[in-house]
């Protein structure tokens, strides 16, 4: 009976390892950096959000708030937002490989996670540069854009991803 159920239980342990492993690393990674202010990551999204902006004509500076563990946009004259480690989507990503690697199909897997993990974080960089150019010229929308909108968005990508990947290449004979 147990037997019926291996496979199933096969794809869900790898995805449970492989989270769970990927969240620890992510935690170490966060804690290393914990006392310089925003992790490297989050600061190197930072500054490719900047550069976007900068040249889509929404002139841009970064300040830090190393305490708060957070980097100001400036925007305009004033900050519409701001980055914390939160807005990276490496827990989005995370997610993203663990489920990718459940359905584990050899060499095609990391070269689908590696296209996958490109396109969120693309997406990711267009998302923050979005919810700026919201925040700073049509302010009214922002919380509906910050907590509906763009994450539908970015997780709308992860599960377009992961429907692809099981119907193109995971169930393939």
């Amino acid at each position: 009976m147990l037997k019926d159920f291996k496979p199933v239980l096969s794809i869900l342990l790898r995805f449970i390892i492989m989270y769970v492993v990927l969240l620890l690393m992510y935690q170490y990674y966060l804690n290393v950096f914990r006392h310089e202010g925003l992790d490297p990551f989050s600061r190197f999204i930072a500054e490719q959000v900047r550069s976007i902006q900068n040249y889509l004509g929404y002139p841009t500076q970064l300040y830090d708030d190393v305490r708060g563990q957070q980097v100001y946009f400036y925007v305009r004259n004033f900050y519409p937002t701001r980055m914390v480690e939160g807005c990276n989507a490496i827990s989005i990503m995370i997610l993203f490989v663990a489920f990718i690697f459940a359905f584990y199909k050899g060499l095609k897997t990391f070269i689908f996670m590696l296209a996958g993990l490109i396109l969120l974080f693309i997406m990711n960089l267009f998302r923050i540069v979005g919810l700026n150019i919201v925040m700073t010229d049509y302010k009214q929308y922002g919380k509906i854009f910050h907590d509906f909108v763009f994450p539908a968005v970015i997780y709308g990508t992860v599960v377009l991803l992961w429907l692809i990947w099981i119907k193109f290449f995971a169930l393939k004979k």
